[in-house]
């Protein structure tokens, strides 16, 4: 038994090591990406949320942890062409998702029609993509509902699809049920870790919010590197 006990510690502590060092290559060879945050829009505990909306990430009031990335990262997403469900945006345009606004004042988000709606940003070559950052309606500590991110190299999102991200919590856009915790607005916005998954097409879902049935999208930006052909 102390042998058997033994090898099993060994073995355990071996792959505990080599989880360290490779981490420890990962913080050598990446650099933290360098995310401009705007001013916040408000201050204070959020409000109670109305039943039913699920699990939801407690805030910490602490800043967001460094994420390093590869070198020479940078955010794909600016001034890049912007499509959605919604053609026609109830407020502001399109191109706002990525005009590098990102402050939570009125005139600096677009908003969407009510239920599930989508847009979807053309980085215009295929990249290799390691982090998504998106800012929503950030005036106030609501909750989005839904928000699912995918990317893909088919524009219209039928072939090779890949959710990075998933927190619809009762499959209310029908991609599937999440696994990721619900989350409150901030001016930090929400990172999302994509482990380097390769395409040109980034399309991010929501169906409306605590405070309202609309869609808000204030900035999304895409960090990664281009993919050499």
């Amino acid at each position: 038994m102390f042998k058997r006990s033994w090898k099993t510690f060994v073995a355990a502590f071996g792959v505990a090591a080599l989880l360290a060092i490779g981490s420890a290559a990962r913080a050598e060879d990446g650099e933290a990406l360098q995310i401009k945050i705007p001013k916040p829009a408000y201050s204070g505990t959020p409000k109670a949320l109305p039943p039913g909306i699920g699990k939801v990430e407690k805030p910490t009031g602490k800043p967001r942890p460094e994420f390093l990335a590869p070198k020479g990262c940078k955010n794909l997403a600016l001034k890049r062409p912007v499509t959605s469900s919604d053609p026609e945006p109830i407020i502001g345009k399109l191109e706002q998702v990525t005009d590098g606004d990102k402050e939570g004042v009125e005139g600096s988000w677009v908003e969407l029609g009510p239920g599930k709606q989508w847009v979807q940003i053309d980085l215009g070559t295929q990249a290799q993509i390691y982090a998504v950052v998106v800012w929503h309606h950030h005036g106030e500590p609501r909750v989005y509902k839904g928000v699912v991110v995918q990317v893909s190299n088919d524009a219209d999102f039928i072939n090779n699809v890949q959710t990075v991200f998933n927190n619809d919590q009762d499959n209310s856009v029908g991609l599937g049920i999440g696994e990721n915790m619900q989350y409150f607005e901030s001016n930090e916005g929400k990172l999302m870790d994509t482990k380097g998954v390769k395409g040109r097409y980034v399309r991010l879902w929501s169906k409306g919010n605590t405070s309202d049935d609309q869609n808000h999208y204030t900035e999304v930006e895409v960090y990664g590197l281009p993919v050499a052909k």
